[in-house]
């Protein structure tokens, strides 16, 4: 589960649509990845690191 993202995504108001958007995927694929059901690929991550502003690590490891 992806508990920094989730909570940058509430501090945020950010969707799982805006995130689906930004990363041309659909909302399910954004929620399983969230849930920790499929992992987030590289590119995807750095993608939401620079829409956050925030290093890859601050987000994604624990």
């Amino acid at each position: 589960m992806q508990n920094k993202l989730i909570i940058l995504m509430k501090e945020n108001n950010v969707t799982n649509k805006q995130i689906a958007d930004l990363l041309g995927i659909s909302e399910k694929q954004v929620g399983y990845k969230i849930k920790g059901e499929t992992d987030f690929k590289s590119s995807e991550m750095f993608k939401i690191s620079e829409f956050f502003q925030k290093k890859i690590d601050e987000i994604f490891l624990p």
